[in-house]
C-alpha cells in the first residue's frame, strides 16, 4: 500500500521505476487534497472520495483497531531517537496493540545483506504489517520488496513516524482540508523541501491538465469511467503513451 501525495506522483511521472512501482501495488490512496480534487475532475460521474487518506490517520486508526486482535506491527524507518520516541507514543496510545519490532536503517544504500538482514528479522518476529517510513520513493520500492519477499502487509507511510512521534509538526486541519499543506511544510523546512514544492507541484498541475486534455475531445463532453487507485489516477499516460 501506498500514500500517494501530488510529489509521489510527479515523481512517478518522471520515474519509470517508481511507476512501475505504484501501478503494480494492491492499493494506493490519496495522500494530499490536491490528488483527491485533481481525481474528481478526471473522472467526473464516478464515486470518488471527497477527502484524503492521511499517512498519520491511518497509522494510528489500525493500531487503535489493531488492539487486542494479536496483530503484529513492525516499524522500519527514521532515526534511532525518532524511532524510540514513536514506539513510546503508540504504546501510550494503544497499550494493547502488538509492536513486534523496530529497524532504523543507515541513512544510505544497503548491501543485499543487510536487506536480506531487515527481512529475516521481520520475518523472525512475526509481524503482519510493516509501517515504512523511508521517504519517497526508496519507502515505496522498499515497501513492494518487502510484500514480494515476506507474507506481510507493507504500507509506505511518509512523514507519519515524524508527526506522531512529536518530531515534526502538522499542518493545522484548515490547511490540510485546503490542499495547503505543503506550504505549511515548506514553511517549516524550507531548505530541505524547496525544490520538492516548486518544481513537483509544477509537474503534478501540468500532469493533471495533460491528462484533461487527452480524456476529453473537443467539443465532447467525458463519459463515466471506472475510477481508478486514487493514488495512481495521475501516472497513467505513460503506460497510455506505450
Amino acid at each position: 500500500m501506498h500514500l500517494c501525495n501530488a510529489y509521489t506522483l510527479a515523481l512517478g511521472d518522471r520515474d519509470p521505476a517508481l511507476l512501475r512501482t505504484l501501478r503494480s501495488a494492491f492499493l494506493n490512496l490519496a495522500d494530499g487534497q490536491p490528488v483527491v480534487w485533481a481525481n474528481q475532475l478526471l473522472h467526473r460521474g464516478t464515486a470518488l472520495p471527497r477527502r484524503r487518506v492521511y499517512g498519520p490517520d491511518l497509522m494510528l486508526d489500525v493500531f487503535s483497531m489493531s488492539q487486542g486482535t494479536g496483530l503484529r506491527h513492525y516499524l522500519l524507518g527514521s532515526t534511532p531517537e525518532v524511532l524510540a520516541a514513536l514506539q513510546r507514543e503508540l504504546r501510550r496510545r494503544f497499550p494493547r496493540a502488538v509492536l513486534a519490532g523496530t529497524c532504523s536503517p543507515p541513512f544510505r544504500s544497503l548491501t543485499s545483506q543487510e536487506l536480506r538482514g531487515q527481512e529475516d528479522d521481520i520475518r523472525a518476529v512475526g509481524a503482519d504489517i510493516v509501517w515504512v517510513g523511508l521517504g519517497t520513493p526508496l519507502q515505496d520500492h522498499r515497501a513492494a520488496e518487502l510484500s514480494a519477499a515476506l507474507p506481510v502487509v507493507s504500507v509506505a507511510v511518509g512523514a507519519a513516524f515524524d508527526f506522531i512521534a512529536g518530531s515534526k509538526r502538522q499542518a493545522p486541519p484548515w490547511m490540510q482540508n485546503g490542499g495547503l499543506e505543503w506550504l505549511f511544510r515548506l514553511g517549516c523546512e524550507p531548505r530541505r523541501l524547496w525544490r520538492r514544492y516548486l518544481f513537483g507541484n509544477a509537474r503534478f498541475v501540468g500532469g493533471v491538465v495533460r491528462q484533461a486534455a487527452l480524456r476529453t475531445p473537443p467539443g465532447a463532453s467525458a463519459p463515466p469511467t471506472r475510477p481508478p487507485d486514487a493514488g495512481t489516477a495521475l501516472v497513467s499516460r505513460r503506460e497510455r503513451a506505450r
